[in-house]
């Protein structure tokens, strides 16, 4: 359908949660009572009982919390646990979690549901004692009707339980618990369905586009309904917050009988309208209404669902790339996996959206979500921000790659999670493409051509406005035998294989094709080969930020180290990867400094020094590492020994000086990848890199020696935060000398003491061989650097983060809530 042709297609994103990453309570009053936030006043309950699901149950002694939770991360990873190096040797287990509701009389004439976001995994779902239903997959969000099994009037029992025990079911950190949000639905009979309402533009010109918006009506009376649904349109330009009305206005009148569901289809005219793009991330949003009678009878709506969304069109050709409102885009991706690192698995929209800041800020323009459904909180982030997504089903299919992981449920599950995945997500902006898999372990086998056209098809049946893909590879000579597998994707995804593209396209013109995985050390070549051909539209690194799990991937070997790959053994206490770009507290590793500058022109100029050898012997470096390399020219032990500096630059050339004296001047253009390395007597002092253009000193940067670490630093990223139970401060903590200059080998013990209007819910240092908990008070410098996570309260008020370390001067920091922030 798509192969070959352009693929020409407008989005328009609804979302249930606004994008100005406000509290999820305040969402909830935008929808009345339609939808409720019920992460609050939750017990939770490790290990596994058949009473658990009791209504009766007394649980007076099991712990109170809120959601999300993960439970996963409140542990100690160990070198025995079962989920071993793929799941950060963190423990998983068996959980459960107890909720009592008020259900008022008044509600029994409407439908009530519950709604969750996600669920890792095995949950089942109990009301009042009773299963309402089976969800396996931990990254689909599901909903149950609990109107057959609530008592109105009267107090309700809902119980969850979530089965993490199978190990191993993942080869990434997955988290345990209910680690996403919950929502109770209360709506009348007469509704709009869960994913109901989809919104293309069938065409768009810079003078007009057709908005057609499909809503899926249903009636749970035992009456024949008479109504109408009616849209109006709205403009929120993100930057400015101006918001103007249309003035448009489709009302369509239906007849529903009993029990009877209609798709009703509306048109709707937008003049001149404003195009979504990474640069100008504008949203309109549309207001869908359910009124009774054909015309409206009253101003009261039956039902009302509002959506934020965009319009943008996509177009893949191998003659043109990949082009987005008719301009070719350069993908500069990342993947990532949905962990928060400090927080494990749990899915706060502060976390979600901060992620996507600092990719943002790192200059990636797009993010693959490997290997599963991220949360509708980091989508939203995507859309408002302006960054471009593959949106990815799982891992594998049928084969499996760990003993339980998607394979032992594929057949019986992939057409509900797929399904589930586009219903959910197909209206984000955002969202350029569908990925169906990853690396599939059948792939050389003709059964799996015959998967992928299921698949395919099953994403085209509901969206046919955006390529589908999935991620390829081998470690063998084998690669021509993808050929067939590839025609079944419209766009073809290479894991690690760009250097086959040239021969591939060679072979096959017409394919369209882009790195879906790329080793960091590679950001030169690959980002050359994008560069020369239209028919290749990107590069995604292996990864865009540092996760949980996959324990040593990106590891660097000191001398006395086990060597080898993370696959090849038990490298506790190695308990993440530290292929990022970006590390788990936020800093940007020169690495990422470098391919920013590849694609992006803000940034021009950047210096790092390589890491020496110890005495004892050489580094070495795995498949994803880079060489340590870190902006300090702070090297005790190494005086009049030499380092090589590392200098960044999209200048002609680069000049270097040391405490004001020249060292020397090299060549900074294409020819030399835009770097030039400088081998250079250590002495203590300034190290300043200079941009030369037009023989002229343009830009510079500075490096400075650090002295004692007497003081500590902190940072807030916001000082104001929502007081609504969710919202979140991330405070940067750096240990400085007299004169602020961090010092990059400090590694003092960090207590912290929060008072006031939060708790601290994540300590953390990027040390991914620091095995102390993520959920404590303490924390080690690593690298002169730790990070504390605070979330507010429902009060509001004042947050005062206390810092102190034997040696160094206690630090405060003051943050504040606020109601309705």
């Amino acid at each position: 359908m798509m192969k070959n042709i352009q693929i020409i297609a407008s989005l328009f994103l609804f979302s249930l949660l606004t994008l100005n990453c406000v509290s999820a309570q305040k969402k909830m009053k935008a929808d009345f009572e339609r939808k409720q936030l019920f992460d609050f006043d939750w017990k939770f309950a490790l290990g596994d009982s058949p009473e658990n699901s009791s209504e009766n149950l007394d649980d007076k002694n099991w712990r109170k919390l809120d959601l999300p939770h993960d439970w996963s991360i409140e542990g100690k990873s160990e070198k025995n646990n079962p989920s071993e190096g793929d799941g950060g040797f963190f423990p998983a287990g068996t959980g459960w979690y107890r909720k009592s509701f008020s259900v008022p009389a008044h509600w029994k004439n409407q439908k009530v549901a519950i709604y969750f976001e996600g669920v890792y995994m095995n949950a089942e779902v109990f009301v009042n004692g009773k299963s309402v239903g089976m969800q396996p997959y931990g990254y689909t969000s599901f909903e149950y009707d609990l109107t057959p099994y609530l008592k109105f009037g009267q107090q309700n029992t809902i119980a969850v339980k979530v089965d993490n025990s199978k190990q191993k079911n993942s080869r990434w950190y997955s988290g345990s618990g209910i680690y996403r949000h919950v929502w109770l639905k209360v709506r009348n009979p007469i509704y709009i369905k869960t994913w109901g309402v989809s919104i293309t533009t069938p065409k768009v010109t810079n003078e007009k586009a057709t908005v057609q918006i499909k809503t899926k009506v249903k009636n749970e009376t035992e009456t024949l309904q008479i109504m109408a649904v009616s849209t109006t349109l709205s403009i929120k330009k993100v930057n400015g917050y101006n918001t103007v009305s249309m003035n448009t206005d489709n009302t369509v009148g239906v007849d529903l009988k009993a029990g009877e569901e209609k798709e009703i289809i509306q048109n709707i005219e937008v003049e001149k309208p404003i195009l979504w793009s990474p640069e100008t991330p504008d949203l309109y949003r549309a207001e869908v209404k359910i009124m009774k009678g054909h015309i409206k009878i009253s101003d009261e709506p039956i039902d009302v669902v509002r959506k934020n969304f965009g319009i943008r069109t996509i177009e893949f050709t191998p003659e043109n790339g990949f082009l987005l409102n008719g301009k070719k885009i350069e993908l500069n991706g990342g993947c990532v996996h949905h962990d928060n690192g400090a927080l494990g698995a749990a899915a706060y929209d502060r976390a979600e959206v901060r992620k996507v800041e600092l990719l943002k800020a790192a200059g990636f323009n797009a993010l693959r979500t490997s290997h599963n459904p991220p949360s509708e909180a980091f989508l939203d982030a995507c859309d408002r921000l302006g960054m471009l997504v593959f949106d990815e089903a799982f891992d594998g299919w049928k084969e499996k790659k760990t003993t339980y992981d998607y394979a032992s449920i594929f057949d019986k599950w992939w057409k509900h999670d797929v399904e589930s995945m586009v219903l959910r997500d197909r209206n984000h902006p955002s969202i350029i493409m569908w990925s169906i898999g990853n690396e599939i372990i059948e792939r050389k086998e003709p059964a799996a051509v015959e998967t992928a056209k299921m698949l395919v098809n099953a994403v085209r049946n509901i969206d046919v406005t955006r390529p589908v893909t999935s991620a390829m590879t081998t470690w063998d000579k084998s690669w021509e035998i993808f050929d067939p597998l590839m025609a079944v994707h419209d766009v073809a995804g290479y894991n690690y294989q760009l250097h086959h593209a040239e021969s591939d396209h060679a072979r096959v013109p017409s394919r369209i094709i882009v790195q879906t995985e790329s080793y960091p050390k590679d950001a030169f070549s690959n980002w050359n080969l994008v560069q020369k051909h239209n028919y290749i539209i990107g590069d995604f690194v292996w990864t865009a930020m540092d996760y949980l799990g996959e324990s040593g991937i990106g590891r660097y070997v000191y001398p006395g180290e086990p060597a080898g790959e993370h696959w090849e053994g038990n490298l506790y206490p190695w308990h993440g990867a530290y292929c990022g770009d970006v590390d788990l507290t936020g800093w940007r590793k020169p690495i990422s400094h470098y391919r920013s500058m590849l694609y992006n022109s803000n940034e021009k100029l950047y210096m790092a020094v390589r890491e020496p050898n110890p005495e004892s012997g050489a580094i070495k470096l795995t498949s994803w590492a880079v060489w340590p390399t870190w902006e300090s020219w702070t090297w005790p032990g190494q005086e009049g020994k030499n380092l090589e500096v590392e200098v960044y630059s999209k200048y002609p050339k680069v000049r270097l000086y040391l405490n004001d004296k020249v060292i020397g001047e090299k060549e900074t253009g294409l020819s030399q990848e835009f770097k030039a390395t400088f081998a250079i007597l250590y002495a203590s002092g300034e190290l300043k890199a200079v941009g030369i253009e037009n023989n002229k000193e343009v830009e510079s940067v500075l490096l400075k020696t650090a002295q004692k670490a007497t003081k500590i630093k902190l940072t807030a990223d916001r000082n104001e935060i929502a007081a609504d139970g969710q919202d979140l401060a991330y405070v940067t903590v750096e240990v400085t000398d007299d004169k602020g200059v961090l010092n990059p080998n400090a590694a003092n013990q960090l207590a912290f003491n929060v008072s006031g209007a939060g708790v601290i819910v994540g300590v953390d240092n990027a040390n991914l061989k620091d095995t102390d908990l993520y959920v404590g008070n303490t924390r080690k410098a690593w690298r002169g650097r730790s990070m504390v996570i605070i979330k507010s309260t429902k009060e509001s008020g004042a947050i005062n983060l206390e810092v102190t370390s034997p040696g160094l001067e206690t630090a405060v920091v003051k943050l504040k809530t606020i109601k309705g922030k």
